[in-house]
């Protein structure tokens, strides 16, 4: 099979079944915040990755038609706070319609380089600010420079996978 043949193929994959498929891709639940001239937001996302350790960048990707686009462009700078197990209800939250002022009203929250909200209790938090986005379909892609990090390792980890919140176990010390 040819590249443009594969292409076109690629691009006759049905919208749901695609969906169906990636519910098999388990990841990381996350709150991204931010907080600056544009205000402060907050939105949980699963698309969330390293990209290189030098420098410390992850990405993030966003839908343009979020409420919270705008608000996130115009800052350039946020938190990628991945959640523990426990976390699940705030999650829900921010993965609402929620009004802003209640999602972080139900947690404790600090800060560190960029001012963005750190949540307490968070397994790592990476403190970021936006070098790049890159436009693909409905998204943007967000190239996060970490500037600060904390981490937490006494809790375990939360996951999304098959629709569903999983609890992650840590491994105890051999």
């Amino acid at each position: 099979m040819s590249l443009h043949e594969i292409a076109a193929h690629a691009t006759n994959v049905d919208k749901q079944a695609f969906r169906d498929a990636m519910a098999s891709l388990g990841a990381a639940v996350n709150i991204i915040t931010t907080n600056g001239p544009a205000g402060r937001a907050g939105f949980t996302a699963s698309a969330v990755c390293s990209v290189t350790d030098a420098p410390p960048t992850l990405l993030v990707c966003l839908n343009r038609s979020a409420s919270v686009y705008q608000v996130f462009r115009e800052n350039r700078q946020l938190c990628v706070n991945t959640l523990a197990a426990g976390h699940e209800t705030l999650s829900t939250l921010f993965g609402g319609k929620t009004p802003m002022p209640e999602r972080f009203i139900a947690a404790d929250w600090s800060t560190l380089a960029t001012g963005s909200p750190i949540l307490s209790g968070a397994l790592a938090s990476f403190d970021c600010k936006v070098s790049q986005m890159v436009s693909v379909g409905t998204h943007d892609i967000l190239f996060c420079e970490v500037l600060a990090l904390v981490r937490n390792d006494e809790s375990h980890g939360l996951a999304w996978f098959d629709r569903g919140y999983h609890h992650l176990m840590r491994q105890e010390a051999r």
